[in-house]
């Protein structure tokens, strides 16, 4: 009789375990990754959360012009690279640091900000930015239903995008030598 008790409560925790465990399928915004390498195997690795579009209007309503976006969803997204680095030009040292973006319609900035761990919302504020540099815009077709992070390498160059609805930010980022 015990076992059977046992036996029951066993299965009944594991339907329950399996109900309320969703499939990667039914996750608003999984995990994702990108990366680059240098020709030396120096690596930039970014750590993010994929946002879907849902039927959503995005740029301009999902994510508003002219406001600090955490690059993604979830946790803040998450920029390690092992090397020194320009980014647009401007140095940023080896290190950890998170990304947001200033999205507007007719230009972007990336922002490389010092405060890591943390959330992605709120915007930790400017005296935690390392760096604010402008993205090159392009349109893309057709629209992107997920947001990603990608990059394009050279061996010396590892441009980075950001894609998501029928837009592409883009930043060059070369090793600082």
């Amino acid at each position: 009789m015990r076992a059977r008790l046992l036996a029951v409560c066993g299965f009944a925790l594991a339907a329950l375990a399996a109900i309320a465990a969703p499939s990667w399928a039914q996750v608003a915004s999984p995990p994702a990754k990108a990366g680059c390498k240098f020709a030396d195997g120096k690596t930039i690795q970014v750590d993010y959360s994929s946002p879907r579009m849902r039927g959503r209007k995005i740029f301009g309503d999902l994510v508003p012009y002219g406001e600090p976006w955490r690059v993604g969803a979830n946790e803040a997204t998450t920029f390690v690279v092992d090397a020194d680095v320009e980014v647009a030009g401007k140095e940023v040292p080896a290190g950890s640091y998170t990304l947001f973006a200033l999205p507007k319609a007719d230009s972007w900035q990336l922002i490389i900000n010092k405060t890591t761990g943390e959330w992605g919302i709120p915007y930790p504020g400017e005296d935690s930015d390392l760096a604010r540099v402008p993205m090159k815009l392009s349109k893309i077709s057709p629209p992107l239903e997920d947001f990603t992070i990608g990059f394009e390498s050279n061996g010396k160059v590892c441009t980075m995008h950001l894609n998501w609805d029928t837009t592409r930010a883009s930043v060059d980022i070369t090793e600082k030598k």
